[in-house]
């Protein structure tokens, strides 16, 4: 992961077209751009050099930076709900779903490490244009689906705390600590993540659950 902030070499202008294919293009350099010079040094100019065409082309695809820096957002946002939906309604107890959940959660961030950043390590930013209000209104969802599961094991009498909230948020930060960790740090060596991620959920969920 170490070439997460490295900047690709600006591509030769493009032809006009392509839609949706030149939308996802300017998505993916906004964002490694976006982490690489943050907010205020991601500027439209450096943005369309990176995909290949003009300033101009660009703005026919969004408005401004915030549009493309709340879209990223969002669609990292919807990838995760999609992934805890599924898991939250898979089968096996709620323990075992607990852990592939986390552990899910790990591998994602550690698979797209640029929208990791953007969403759960920057600041969030004022304001709250429909697509940032999406994205907040996801973020709760996704959450939900996971706290859902931990109040299962509560239910069951397996917590061994009495706060299930107080549970899900410290699974949840030493999950997130571990991804940020090996984001921001990719000059240790880490070993296998998916070690672990196991080695520490497991860790967690022995303390936290009983049988």
């Amino acid at each position: 992961m170490s070439d997460v902030l490295h900047k690709p070499a600006k591509s030769a202008r493009k032809a006009k077209g392509d839609g949706h294919l030149r939308r996802a293009e300017i998505l993916e350099a906004a964002e490694r751009i976006f982490v690489a010079d943050g907010y205020e040094g991601a500027t439209i100019r450096k943005i369309a050099d990176d995909v290949g065409v003009s300033s101009t082309a660009l703005y026919m695809h969004f408005r401004d930076k915030d549009e493309i820096l709340h879209e990223i957002c969002l669609n990292a946002m919807q990838a995760l709900l999609k992934q805890n939906s599924e898991i939250a309604a898979g089968p096996g107890d709620a323990v075992t779903r607990l852990r592939v959940l986390l552990e899910a959660y790990v591998a994602m961030g550690l698979d797209h490490p640029n929208a990791y950043r953007l969403v759960f390590c920057d600041p969030p930013r004022a304001g709250g244009s429909p697509t940032q209000l999406a994205t907040a209104e996801i973020a709760s969802q996704c959450y939900a689906r996971y706290s859902g599961i931990v109040r299962e094991i509560e239910a069951a009498g397996r917590l061994r705390t009495a706060d299930a909230d107080v549970a899900a948020l410290v699974l949840w930060t030493a999950c997130h600590g571990l991804v940020a960790m090996m984001i921001s740090r990719p000059d240790i060596k880490w070993g296998s993540a998916e070690s672990l991620a196991s080695t520490m959920v497991g860790g967690l969920l022995h303390g936290l659950v009983a049988g």
